[in-house]
């Protein structure tokens, strides 16, 4: 899909993305589901340490939605390619709806409780896919990127909702948060199915093979082809050292409180700064940078939001490392949403959710690793110096993949052939061909190979 508005035209408005009916529908159910979410994910963990007293099921109740991502996000997320988006999207609303139900009746045992949440997680992965697949379908050009920014910026300010009214209403009756959550999943469905229209699936009858071979084939598009292997390789790379001070946050607050700042406020500070930074970022570049100098910035972008973390060496206060977390967040999102809607762009239609199914799980693998090295490190190292040497070597990794960038030729080609592409191909016999890049569309196989 080619970006409809010429390149020295100024960026899409909030008005234009808002006109159309299906994003509106889009954006509303997203934004219902995320602070539902969030506000069970804060109302289960004070459920469970209740009934449990037992820090170790309160964390498993956190983490648990991310196991799906983990264990089988791309999997999980090629089955929206084989269905239609909209019944998709309003499927896994209900089901989480009935679940998160189940999960509220009141003295569920704990292991049940982290069953019933594993289950509702599940149908994340399809969920997501199906919508991330949907938008450059709903919004075309400049108003994809600036959509993209809105649902970015949306994430993060649904974050901080989320948690600030889920610990409110759990610590008075964590059962009505659980109940609102599922209401939202309710409210989510119904917007989808009488906001979005109904469209064919992507994947075709005739066009599936086995489940597994069609996950590859995600794979293989996003790292066999240079243009979204670059993308893949930046979003990849900025989520090694951006998750750090969150993750690292509460430890942080305990070694540095002061400044007027008890231990509580210095961690929700830190923890903070990150989305707050993210949503300004994301609404300002989105808004009042041109298209093509957006393209132009990611760049500088992607060695900037390392390097504000680099101060950290210098072992500031509180409010100063949450003023760096901002900085890194406003950077990131300069650049994420560019890169996201390049990335969509540059995908042949029939592969959308299985990519990204590919990028949400890279996602989640590479923020929990950096928590859990930078975590580890910590125990044995200050961690202004840990944060202050990872952030560095930040920088390094982003000069090396800002030097690897495609040209914007070379980017230009690859969305125009995807934007010429039918669709996946049909399966071949077996015993026909090598398996690897012949079961690719055949306009993405000359790209692969010419663009550099």
């Amino acid at each position: 899909m080619s970006d409809e508005r010429p390149s020295q035209e100024g960026p899409a408005t909030f008005r234009e993305v808002f006109a159309q009916r299906e994003y509106r529908a889009v954006f509303a159910a997203s934004a219902l589901s995320w602070i539902g979410d969030f506000i069970a994910k804060a109302a289960v963990t004070v459920l469970v340490y209740r009934e449990t007293e037992s820090v170790a099921y309160s964390a498993a109740a956190f983490a648990v939605s991310f196991l799906p991502w983990l264990i089988g996000g791309p999997l999980l997320a090629t089955l929206a390619e084989r269905h239609r988006y909209r019944s998709v999207m309003v499927a896994c609303d209900l089901i989480r709806m009935a679940l998160m139900v189940l999960v509220a009746i009141p003295w569920n045992p704990p292991w049940l409780i982290l069953c019933l949440l594993f289950a509702t997680t599940l149908a994340n992965p399809p969920s997501q896919a199906a919508r991330s697949a949907l938008m450059p379908l709903i919004l075309t050009g400049d108003r994809l990127v600036v959509g993209l920014s809105l649902n970015s910026s949306t994430g993060q300010a649904a974050q901080v909702t989320g948690y600030l009214i889920g610990a409110a209403i759990a610590a008075i009756n964590p059962t009505a948060a659980l109940l609102i959550n599922a209401g939202t999943f309710a409210l989510s469905a119904a917007l989808v199915r009488f906001g979005v229209r109904d469209r064919a699936p992507a994947m075709s009858a005739e066009h599936r093979s086995h489940l597994l071979r069609e996950t590859a084939e995600g794979f293989r598009i996003v790292f066999g082809t240079p243009v979204l292997r670059a993308v893949a390789l930046l979003v990849f790379s900025s989520m090694l050292f951006s998750i750090v001070p969150e993750g690292l946050a509460a430890a942080w607050a305990r070694e540095g409180a002061g400044g007027g700042l008890d231990t509580g406020a210095s961690q929700a500070a830190i923890m903070a700064a990150n989305p707050i930074g993210f949503i300004l970022g994301g609404l300002l570049v989105g808004r009042a940078v041109a298209p093509a100098r957006r393209l132009v910035l990611i760049r500088p972008l992607a060695v900037l939001a390392p390097l504000t973390l680099v101060p950290a060496l210098l072992d500031p206060p509180p409010l100063a490392v949450a003023l760096l977390a901002a900085l890194c967040g406003f950077a990131v999102a300069g650049l994420l949403p560019v890169a996201n809607g390049l990335f969509v762009r540059a995908l042949p239609n029939g592969y959308r959710a299985r990519a990204f199914g590919v990028m949400a799980t890279g996602v989640q693998v590479i923020q929990g690793a950096a928590v859990l090295i930078t975590g580890l490190l910590a125990e044995r190292f200050s961690i202004p110096l840990v944060v202050g040497v990872w952030s560095a070597a930040g920088v390094l990794l982003m000069l090396l993949t800002a030097a690897r960038w495609p040209s914007r030729a070379a980017i230009d080609a690859a969305v125009e052939a995807a934007g010429n592409d039918s669709g996946p191909p049909r399966p071949r016999p077996a015993g026909e061909g090598d398996g690897q890049l012949d079961n690719l569309p055949g306009e993405h196989r000359r790209r692969s190979q010419s663009v550099g």
